[in-house]
């Protein structure tokens, strides 16, 4: 009986062709990706901005023809050839301001069609009949690894143009909070990354060494280096499906405002269960636990009640009721458990957006 035994090369000359040939690699995905890349100018009325900020903060800004001034910019990518453009929530989410698209040193207007809090998502879209626009092609971010190589491009305006790095997945399935002018926000899920990620890349496309999208650059954490953040980019592809077919962003959800039930909030309010949602009674006029015209009310739950399962799983601090839903669409059917003085009920409803 013969063993086979295996040597792994570790000489420098291995070493040597590995990393040219990764090299090559990036440089022909990047040479593919970059006509992909596009600004997204954001400008603003002078008189509006100067009424937010203050005159003094406003004097270095120029005016165009039209009274605009220039407020921000950040990445996109164009992910289809008539002109459908990904890039992140935050820089567009201002509905006084103007936002214009520049691609190949030409301006174009656009539609902003969606602007999703939750994931830090938009998608824009430009109109030009008799042009068809180069495009990136979408992965599947549930497939990433650990350690794998990415690459990072942004397009800065006109200063830094197909601003390029690379890195590898440094972490999976990361959860930070942000301060913005409107309030605290939680992000869960995203990809880290150590390719480095800026303002002005902030937007753009992390791409794979097949070429594909598996994110899109959102977030640095400032003060630190080489931690930079994505979102993946199967979120994208469930909100352009919604957009193309209802027009909208279809996110199904019970339509309740709750709390969620733990061992101190059991004791505190003298409940029977520690998990749960409980949903909560009217505090303030118009402002109760079941939303008016939501899936909650047509199928009969009630103030009071608690929400115990939905298909069989616990709800609880990690599963609440959005993660519930994270993959369902409008038409799936669903079973949920809930607590209604002293008995437990069961129902079957149908997902609604």
């Amino acid at each position: 009986m013969s063993v086979r035994t295996w040597r792994f090369d570790s000489s420098p000359a291995h070493w040597k062709i590995m990393f040219f040939s990764e090299s090559k690699k990036i440089i022909q995905v990047v040479k593919k990706s970059t006509p992909s890349i596009v600004a997204v100018l954001v400008s603003k009325e002078f008189s509006k901005v100067t009424e937010e900020m203050g005159a003094e903060l406003t004097q270095g800004l120029v005016q165009d023809e039209k009274g605009m001034v220039n407020i921000g910019g950040c990445s996109g990518f164009f992910i289809t050839a008539d002109g459908y453009i990904l890039t992140n929530r935050h820089i567009v989410e201002d509905e006084e301001a103007s936002y214009t698209v520049i691609w190949q040193n030409k301006t174009y207007p656009c539609k902003i069609l969606a602007r999703d809090k939750i994931t830090d998502i938009a998608i824009l879209k430009i109109d030009s009949p008799k042009k068809k626009f180069p495009h990136l092609k979408l992965g599947d971010s549930s497939k990433l690894l650990l350690g794998q190589t990415v690459i990072a491009i942004g397009n800065v305006l006109g200063e830094f143009q197909d601003t390029v790095s690379r890195g590898i997945v440094s972490g999976l399935s990361r959860q930070i909070k942000t301060e913005g002018e409107e309030k605290v926000q939680e992000f869960s899920g995203l990809i880290q990354t150590d390719a480095a990620i800026n303002p002005g890349n902030s937007g753009g496309p992390l791409i794979d060494l097949n070429g594909k999208v598996i994110g899109i650059c959102a977030a640095v954490i400032l003060g630190v280096e080489n931690i930079g953040f994505a979102i993946p980019i199967n979120e994208a592809k469930n909100i352009l499906k919604d957009i193309k077919k209802y027009g909208k962003i279809c996110r199904p959800s019970l339509g309740v405002r709750y709390f969620l039930v733990d061992e101190e909030m059991k004791e505190l309010h003298c409940l029977p269960f520690d998990y749960g949602a409980f949903i909560v009674y009217e505090s303030i006029p118009g402002y109760g636990g079941i939303i008016s015209g939501g899936l909650a009310e047509k199928i009969g739950l009630k103030e009071g009640d608690i929400i115990l399962e939905i298909n069989g799983k616990k709800v609880d601090k990690k599963f609440n009721l959005a993660q519930s839903f994270v993959n369902s669409k409008a038409g799936d059917k669903v079973k949920i458990s809930y607590w209604r003085q002293g008995k437990k009920e069961e129902l079957t409803a149908e997902l609604e957006c």
